[in-house]
């Protein structure tokens, strides 16, 4: 069923949005204050310990700053479209690179698959391009990319998806769960190309195993009590699309709230649900995908669900 008005007071309550308790950006850990190591002037400090030779300089390291983070908040998996050979000529560049591939076929070191790595972690790989996340844009310089090669879709449509292979699934969860803990990665950070870029890119596509991932620990995936609880409630009363869209963008995607679906918010639809409903990705709302998104944001973003009005329309979201 498509989404229809559901009512101003609703309405209002979505666009207001938590006016008590606004989504904040994600901050890492503060580990505190490391007291100094040494005793003296700050010209003297680096007398008693070595010291890191460089040309025409040494460096001192006993004495770094806390006020910092990861450079890494997102982890972006993509198909490559091509198989091993074409896949490896284009992620060497000069237009291309991610950190990681998957081949089709994995190598195995003893019991273990081998992933390649194309670029260290510590720099910056071009695999996300015009992209944005969670409020944050330019996702190259805040992600990891893994390329996972893969045929995708037969050319020139959204049909005909190439699948995956499990020793492929398999490479991909020993490193997306070595990288998530590495970085301390919300469930929410570890997204699909075509989460971050709804409107130029499908992959990793309906066919990849997002759900497997979650049952390995890695990455979001709804309750399915919570969405039949949601759905039942829709069934009655669907949102309107304008407040559809502002959680759409609450959970992370960059999609403007508009009352007629454009190619914009449509593109940003389907790339949700081929990430969380993949039976059925034509980028209309209906009141599952709406189900979908409510348990989504129930579970890990509750705060974008918590006004009185919003409690008032629809079973309470709001944590304390």
């Amino acid at each position: 069923m498509t989404l229809s008005r559901w009512g101003l007071a609703v309405l209002l309550a979505l666009l207001a949005g938590c006016s008590t308790a606004p989504i904040a950006v994600h901050q890492r850990p503060d580990p505190g204050p490391v007291p100094m190591r040494a005793n003296g002037s700050a010209d003297t400090y680096s007398d008693h310990h070595a010291l890191d030779v460089r040309p025409g300089y040494r460096v001192d390291h006993h004495y770094p700053a806390h006020v910092s983070s990861h450079r890494i908040r997102f982890l972006v998996l993509h198909f490559t479209s091509d198989d091993n050979a074409a896949a490896f000529r284009a992620l060497q560049g000069p237009n291309v690179s991610a950190h990681y591939l998957i081949t089709a076929n994995p190598a195995r070191s003893g019991s273990v698959p081998v992933v390649l790595q194309m670029v260290p972690e510590a720099r910056r790989a071009w695999h996300a391009g015009v992209s944005a996340w969670q409020g944050r844009h330019h996702l190259n310089d805040t992600s990891i990319g893994v390329e996972i090669v893969n045929d995708g879709p037969e050319e020139g449509t959204l049909a005909g998806w190439a699948p995956y292979s499990d020793t492929q699934i398999e490479a991909l969860i020993a490193l997306a769960r070595d990288i998530q803990a590495r970085y301390h990665l919300n469930p929410t950070e570890i997204v699909g190309h075509s989460d971050i870029a709804p409107r130029r890119k499908v992959d990793p596509g309906p066919l990849f195993p997002w759900k497997r991932l979650y049952e390995a620990g890695i990455g979001a995936w709804p309750n399915d009590d919570v969405v039949a609880g949601y759905q039942r409630h829709f069934n009655r009363h669907p949102p309107p699309l304008h407040a559809f869209l502002t959680a759409l963008a609450a959970y992370g995607y960059d999609v403007t709230p508009v009352t007629r679906l454009d190619d914009q918010a449509r593109a940003a639809v389907r790339a949700f649900q081929m990430h969380f409903r993949p039976a059925d990705y034509s980028g209309e709302p209906d009141t599952q995908t709406a189900a979908i998104l409510w348990a989504l944001l129930a579970r890990y973003r509750p705060r974008a669900l918590c006004t009185d009005e919003t409690n008032d329309h629809m079973p309470s979201s709001c944590l304390p």
